[in-house]
């Protein structure tokens, strides 16, 4: 396997200080938000850079929503925010489209983290039938 490396840069913030979310666009990336507005809901992913430390991201395998009761589970099964590479996935609401800020429902990202895209929601994305654990029940 190719380990090349390459680079990735945000282009944009999230703030989520804890009784509302917003995505912020950097200012040169505004024209890639024409035709936004059609959409209701994104996939945002983002960097979890307070995770950026070599034993984060040799870490292979965790008990999911850090539950001890759920069975030790490989990364790539979960939403984990400890993985080899740091790249976050939310499915978020649009509230409202301001100018260059997306006013979401909720992410679970943290305030300031960096955002790296956005991608309008097709709903046939997810076919039947969906399959997954019991641990990712509430």
């Amino acid at each position: 396997m190719d380990n090349q490396a390459f680079q990735l840069h945000p282009i944009g913030v999230i703030h989520n200080p804890g009784d509302r979310a917003w995505i912020e666009i950097a200012s040169p990336f505004r024209p890639a938000m024409d035709g936004l507005s059609a959409f209701s809901h994104i996939h945002v992913l983002f960097w979890f850079h307070e995770n950026d430390l070599p034993e984060v991201r040799s870490t292979l395998q965790v008990h999911p929503c850090r539950n001890p009761a759920n069975p030790l589970t490989g990364v790539f099964a979960t939403h984990s925010p400890m993985r080899p590479n740091l790249i976050g996935l939310s499915f978020c609401r649009i509230q409202a489209i301001e100018d260059r800020i997306i006013r979401i429902e909720e992410i679970d990202a943290r305030d300031g983290t960096p955002l790296l895209d956005i991608k309008g929601y097709w709903p046939y994305e997810t076919p039947p039938p969906i399959r997954y654990p019991n641990w990712t029940r509430p």
